[in-house]
């Protein structure tokens, strides 16, 4: 097993406006990692769980869904980080943009909003 740096923390689409999830990915009882996930293929955020889910378990890790919610992402600009999942509950977006903000540290603004 490759460990928990092996999973990308942020894998979203390259532009548009579209879901997302925060996920806990876990390797034993110690050690966990928040990944954040998102796709404008995705009709609703458990959509994303459900191709998120299999990859991780089957790569030996535990997963868990902390909430949800919306991206507008302008490719080389900025993120914004807003709404929440229906089925899952609000992520804690100032979590979501700190991961981001490691992962597109060129981009000139990731931030969240408490806007619908």
């Amino acid at each position: 097993m490759a460990g928990l740096s092996s999973v990308p923390d942020v894998e979203i689409d390259s532009e548009g406006k579209f879901k997302y999830i925060l996920v806990k990915v876990s390797e034993g009882a110690n050690e966990s990692k928040l990944i954040v996930r998102g796709t404008k293929q995705a009709e609703f955020h458990p959509d994303i769980f459900a191709k998120v889910e299999p990859v991780m378990k089957t790569a030996g890790f535990d997963t868990e869904v902390q909430g949800g919610g919306k991206t507008l992402h302008e490719p080389g600009k900025s993120i914004k980080v807003f709404s929440k999942s229906t089925g899952y509950g609000k992520a804690d977006h100032s979590l979501t943009v700190a991961i981001l903000k490691t992962a597109f540290p060129d981009y000139a603004s990731i931030v969240w909003t408490e806007e619908d």
